[in-house]
């Protein structure tokens, strides 16, 4: 097989750190079109269950929590003119817009009366609250009349307005009614009347995201001030503004956590605050995918090679510290104090799918179904009603899901994110289908304006399996390209029952390129051994551990699956383990078995020195990491270690050790 990725033992080939390539500027631009989500229909046992759960649960609770915690009032104050009486922290209006967005999605794929009628009542309430000339936020409304756009670094306007563009956008495609489309729209016009190229303002969000907003509403309403106000904040962002705004000396100033430090263009690694850093990511990537700049390409190239080299944890998220919500270094990648928010991983998935239709390589895509399969997933319980904001690797037993949190940012985001899954599934280039999920359903597109609609039957990521099937009027040329995952090897396919010997591979897509017929299958077989993962020696907090993948999924153990403490496993670089279906476990999953080994505990009572104890034999069970923390309260880990000597075995009469 010509261009076959190898398999590595450690993280970085799973996180497909194939980043060595030509130089931005030669690099092709495929500049594929995502196919979205409104075009997928998801019906396999893996995330339709999901979808369904975030329908009936997580998106009810969400729009019931705002209520409880006061956003939906923040809006009615700001209606009524009201000058006190707001709760909540600064952000609180986004939080209202994810949801819309989420059940705008929602919507689309399954159309609900009640839940219609409801947002129409939300948006209703929201648009009385926009002022005459368009602006809207309700701190400052409610709270700070007077005081608007006086501290773009801390109040969040501009991040607000951004998530309720993209809500609006959402809902406007969802819907086809322009009621809140109407009001993004004013608040949009009113910002761009304030910040841009003199006579405006200079100017630019302390947390970005209105820029990837403008962009979609550009595409909504092929309005090109949208996208010229995006170019603006990105394209200017680095000129320590909030220096400025904040009377800091620039001797003083330190714009790191707020990617305000150096010029855009001159970033090498992520940095910051992990969410911020990735939307802004984002949004530099929709903007370079339309203008080509050539030192925006070179530096996303290079932040991206930083972050997945050197900063990404084996989940799928980003941001190991709790003091930022971001980075500090590289190789810092903690377990029992991994931060990895839900919405980190979020924001460096859309990256990452922004990415892969810039460049077409598989590697972006890689990125996205890890994030999408491990941590995102792992930001929601089974039954949808509680959330995580952080996610560790290890846990003592006391980390877990909760109902709601001060800052809400993440129980909106998992779900708007859930909704509009199929929209990661597929791109479609000028002659070409890519798939870059493996999901169980259909899709239909436009291919060289003829229409292609591909039915796909798979067990994934359960099963390797996976039967790709032409819907087609008519025999249509084009390419089809399957994402070969990093995290494979020895990948066979065939076409009509004949194995095709010699694949064509072109950065990471297996490329079929012939005449179709309808009824004509391919099937693609991605063999899913357990595998043991090592980490780069520079992750001192992984150094002689291993972790447990199979497929796509990160395994994890709960101690409640185990017979002896989780923390006395070690898992020999031997060790094999096997997969077995459990159809009880949380509507059914992939488990994996196998022998490992276990250290006993030890009398250290009037001891300094003695020989360490033997381990023992000892089988153990490990759950894919979305599903911890969804039956009994127990210790958990990902990385395990893999020689007796780094077990913290436990001890007897511990009382003596402190004494």
């Amino acid at each position: 097989m010509k261009n076959r990725k190898p398999l590595a033992v450690v993280i970085a080939a799973f996180l497909c750190l194939e980043s060595i390539a030509a130089p931005a500027a030669e690099r092709p631009r495929p500049k594929l079109q995502e196919v979205p989500f409104t075009q997928v229909r998801i019906t396999d046992d893996f995330w339709l269950p999901r979808q369904e759960t975030n329908r009936i649960a997580s998106i009810p609770v969400n729009l019931d929590n705002l209520e409880k915690a006061g956003n939906l009032e923040d809006f009615r104050l700001a209606a009524h003119h009201a000058t006190n009486g707001f709760r909540g922290p600064v952000f609180m209006d986004s939080d209202v817009y994810k949801a819309i967005e989420a059940a705008s999605y929602s919507l689309a794929n399954y159309p609900d009366p009640d839940l219609e009628r409801h947002l129409d009542s939300i948006i209703s309430t929201v648009a009385a609250a926009q002022q005459p000339d368009g602006y809207l936020d309700t701190w400052f409304i409610v709270k700070q009349p007077g005081q608007r756009w006086t501290n773009l670094r801390d109040c969040h306007e501009l991040y607000c307005a951004g998530h309720m563009i993209e809500a609006a956008v959402a809902h406007f495609q969802a819907t086809g009614k322009r009621t809140f489309l109407e009001v993004a729209i004013r608040v949009a016009d009113h910002v761009n009347s304030i910040f841009g190229p003199e006579p405006k303002r200079l100017g630019y969000p302390g947390h970005p995201e209105i820029e990837l907003a403008l962009i979609k509403l550009w595409r909504c309403t092929g309005e090109q001030r949208y996208f010229d106000l995006a170019r603006f904040f990105i394209e200017n962002r680095g000129k320590h503004f909030f220096a400025l705004e904040h009377n800091t000396p620039e001797a003083k100033y330190d714009g790191t956590y707020w990617q305000d430090d150096v010029p855009i263009f001159d970033h090498k690694s992520i940095k910051g605050h992990a969410v911020r850093a990735a939307y802004l990511m984002s949004g530099a990537t929709d903007v370079a995918a339309e203008t080509g700049s050539k030192p925006l390409l070179a530096m996303l190239d290079r932040v991206w090679s930083n972050t997945i080299e050197k900063n990404t944890f084996i989940t799928g998220g980003i941001g190991p510290s709790a003091h930022n919500e971001g980075f500090t270094r590289d190789y810092d990648l903690p377990n029992l104090t991994a931060y990895q928010e839900t919405c980190a991983t979020v924001a460096l998935a859309q990256w990452n799918h922004r990415m892969a239709l810039l460049y077409g390589d598989s590697k972006y895509a890689d990125v996205v179904e890890r994030a999408l399969y491990n941590g995102v997933l792992a930001g929601v319980s089974h039954d949808g009603t509680k959330f995580f904001y952080v996610n560790p690797l290890e846990s003592a037993g006391t980390h877990h899901r909760q109902a709601w949190f001060g800052c809400a940012c993440c129980p909106p985001n998992a779900a708007r994110t859930l909704a509009s899954l199929g929209g990661y599934a597929y791109a479609a280039g000028k002659d070409s289908l890519w798939v870059n999920l493996f999901i169980q359903g259909e899709v239909t597109t436009e291919i060289g304006r003829r229409k292609v609609g591909l039915r796909v039957k798979t067990d994934y990521p359960w099963d390797g399996k996976v039967v790709l099937e032409m819907m087609l009027d008519s025999p249509t040329r084009f390419e089809l390209r399957l994402r070969y995952p990093g995290w494979c090897r020895d990948a066979t396919v065939k076409i009509k029952r004949k194995q095709i010997t010699d694949l064509h591979m072109d950065h990471g897509y297996i490329v079929l390129a012939r005449e179709w017929k309808r009824g004509d299958r391919v099937t693609l077989t991605l063999p899913m051994p357990v595998q043991n993962v090592a980490a780069n020696p520079g992750v001192e907090a992984d150094r002689g551990m291993l972790a447990l993948q199979r497929g796509p999924l990160v395994y994890c153990l709960e101690q409640c699956d185990q017979t002896g403490p989780v923390t006395s496993i070690v898992l020999p670089p031997q060790a094999e383990l096997r997969a077995e279906r459990d159809e009880t476990l949380l509507g059914g999953m992939m488990i994996l078995k196998g022998d490992a080994e276990i250290v006993a505990e030890q009398d250290w009572n009037r001891r300094l020195y003695q020989p360490p104890a033997r381990p023992r034999p000892v089988a153990i069970t490990a759950i894919p990491y979305y599903a911890w923390d969804n039956r009994a309260a127990g210790p958990m880990r990902v990385w395990l270690p893999a020689v007796p000597g780094l077990v913290n075995a436990p001890v007897t009469n511990a009382a003596a050790i402190a004494h």
